[in-house]
């Protein structure tokens, strides 16, 4: 156990934390110490075997539906006593294009079911997540709620431009809330992942969708992912990357971290 943060005994909600990037970020926040709750849709990604010890929850939650979101935040509250530290981090991509200009693929332009859905997911339930964790923070007038949002959310990205709008959306809350908490003891900060190794989440359906977007194949969507141009570094992020950043933000250490986002992106500065 790593003991430089200080994280013992405090406790956080990871919320899309069964997969992905979420549950990287759960099993980093165990092991340093915290006791963890994690919010999802569905647990086939994770079990008990993932943690050491007893000190998580799994908690079956949609975050677009404020009566799961407050009954997630209840069952914490009882499991554990109080939220340190929530991690905003549940999300949906759905690579779509404004307008299918050469037609072939209508299902990959965007319409109302598919921009409803990310934003209900990405805005929305980041909203309700927040507040709710928020309202219980403040009766210890302490805590850290951290937005996971996008590089794109900024760059704007092509084929996701309804995504990065979402992802945009959530560094403004970000920033907003930064001004609204802070006097009452609550950081608010956020972290902006960029490309990264691949988890269960890209899906064949996804990469086709994108590489459709980009008027590009699959295949060279894929050789993209290890050596991009549009990343200095030359390489994806490794999940572990993201995870050890939202460790440290949950940390004292970064005490006076309040109102910004992270790009953790390996220089990456256009979508």
């Amino acid at each position: 156990m790593n003991n430089w943060l200080n994280l013992e005994g405090k406790v956080a909600l990871v919320t899309g934390g069964a997969s992905g990037i979420g549950k990287e970020i759960a099993l980093n926040l165990s092991q340093n110490g915290m006791k963890v709750a994690v919010g999802d849709l569905s647990f086939t990604n994770i079990s008990d075997d993932d943690f050491d010890g007893d000190s998580f929850h799994l908690i079956e939650c949609d975050v677009t539906n404020l009566d799961s979101v407050k009954n997630m935040i209840t069952q914490t509250i009882e499991r554990f006593g109080k939220i340190d530290v929530l991690v905003n981090n549940a999300g949906i991509n759905m690579p779509r294009l404004l307008v299918d200009v050469k037609g072939e693929h209508p299902e990959y332009e965007l319409d109302e079911r598919s921009f409803d859905k990310m934003y209900l997911v990405n805005q929305k339930g980041a909203f309700f997540c927040g507040q709710a964790a928020a309202k219980e923070m403040l009766k210890n007038n302490s805590g850290v709620i951290i937005n996971v949002t996008s590089e794109c959310g900024l760059e704007g990205s092509e084929g996701q431009s309804a995504y990065a709008a979402t992802k945009a959306a959530v560094y403004s809350f970000t920033r907003s809330w930064a001004k609204e908490l802070g006097r009452s003891g609550i950081r608010v900060v956020g972290i902006a992942p960029g490309i990264i190794e691949a988890t269960g989440l890209r899906t064949l359906e996804y990469e086709k969708a994108l590489a459709y977007t980009r008027n590009i194949s699959v295949e060279q969507l894929r050789s993209g992912y290890e050596s991009t141009s549009t990343t200095p570094l030359g390489r994806a992020g490794k999940l572990s990357e993201i995870a050890d950043a939202v460790a440290f933000l949950s940390s004292d250490r970064a005490g006076y971290i309040h109102g910004v986002t992270y790009n953790v992106a390996g220089g990456k500065t256009r979508g």
